[in-house]
């Protein structure tokens, strides 16, 4: 019998569903909606298959950010980030650039989300730009509502693949402590938000491959919402890492729980759709040891065994949770998947290089980007807060 979590979340999303339905229908038809703003995700393909999701929304503008803006004007944005208003059963039209054929028309479902699925005779390597464009609803004195994308097909020649962690893997959130990832997420940007040492040339290294030139493709998923999707994209591009698609989670109620997918569920989920997209393809995974990502990785390489090249596992510094990872290690052992819990970037990067991932030529980089990368002190930290504070 289900619980009373469950009954409440299952109650809870009968009435917010109809409801959301209602209430934008209704804001419609009064005209109360200022804008209507169509927003595209990085997706990815292969030679014949592009797959791109986007959302429409509707929301103040954020203004870009900078990295001598205020707490108050950080807190702002995220509240915009957060308030925005779903458009449900928008009409949105899709053209992927040089596909002579007609565009791809898809329907947001409740939550504004839409995903297509595009099949075409040959799509060539590297990223792709696709443009959206809303066709209804349709705001009284807004023209027409038009975002483009990009789709990114790895080359033929990519060596592996890498899937990576976000959070305590590249960039330091402290998800352990609630007070200190709330200050991270809601006060700052990302601007302020700091990489782990070395991060960026070791993904770079990792894009390279061996040859320096492999062009393999990089993909990143965090339990986070897609409101953050732009603040992500801007640190990934402000810290020189490379670019990938990403996947994050829609927060909210779902029919039997209080989120609608869990983390270990959204992680393995997004692991076993790669890896049937792309046969052919291995894949090295990173993460850290903050919760459960060797537990998850480790279920991955079971279920696929021999499509695993390596995972790396940085460490928190949780003790319970070091030794719960070494003993997951061992557990692998005796497969085909090393996987390693590492203090930091460059233990990575030496064992990535001893095992034909990276070019060992990269590694004095790494080292380099690791020393320059060095983080203040946390109370150097908490001095800077407090001075924006006071703006």
């Amino acid at each position: 019998m289900a619980g009373w979590r469950e009954r409440l979340a299952a109650a809870t999303n009968r009435i917010e569903v109809p409801l959301d339905v209602v209430r934008v229908r209704f804001w419609l038809r009064r005209g109360w909606l200022d804008s209507v703003s169509v927003v595209v995700y990085r997706g990815y393909g292969t030679p014949t298959m592009l797959r791109l999701r986007g959302r429409v929304i509707s929301r103040r503008a954020i203004v870009s950010a900078t990295s001598t803006d205020s707490v108050w004007r950080n807190l702002r944005g995220m509240y915009r980030r957060f308030t925005g208003l779903e458009i449900p059963g928008a009409t949105v039209h899709i053209r992927f650039a040089d596909d002579p054929g007609p565009p791809v028309a898809a329907t947001t479902d409740d939550e504004g989300f839409f995903i297509v699925e595009h099949t075409l005779p040959t799509a060539g390597p590297g990223w792709r730009e696709a443009t959206v464009e809303l066709h209804a609803p349709l705001i009284r004195r807004q023209r027409v509502a038009r975002a483009t994308g990009q789709v990114l097909v790895p080359p033929p020649e990519a060596a592996f693949g890498v899937i990576s962690d976000i959070d305590d893997t590249i960039v330091r959130t402290n998800a352990t402590s609630l007070l200190t990832m709330a200050r991270v997420v809601l006060l700052g940007n990302a601007h302020t938000r700091l990489p782990f040492l070395g991060a960026a040339a070791f993904y770079r290294a990792l894009e390279a491959g061996v040859g320096g030139r492999d062009g393999n493709p990089l993909f990143y998923v965090s339990s986070g919402p897609w409101n953050l999707y732009d603040v992500l994209i801007e640190f990934l591009a402000l810290n020189e890492i490379p670019a990938g698609p990403l996947f994050l989670q829609d927060w909210g109620l779902g029919p039997r729980k209080l989120f609608k997918i869990g983390h270990r569920e959204h992680k393995l989920g997004v692991i076993a759709t790669l890896l049937a997209d792309y046969p052919a393809l291995p894949f090295v995974l990173i993460g850290d040891s903050g919760e459960q990502d060797a537990e998850i990785y480790r279920d991955a390489a079971r279920a696929h065994p021999g499509r695993i090249r390596a995972i790396y596992i940085r460490d928190t510094q949780l003790a319970h949770r070091a030794t719960a990872v070494r003993t997951i290690a061992e557990e692998l052992r005796a497969g085909t998947t090393p996987l390693l819990l590492v203090s930091d970037t460059v233990a990575a990067a030496e064992h990535a290089a001893a095992h034909g991932l990276i070019d060992p030529d990269t590694l004095p980089a790494i080292r380099t980007d690791k020393v320059r990368d060095t983080p203040p002190s946390p109370q150097a930290t908490w001095r800077r807060l407090l001075r924006r504070l006071r703006r």
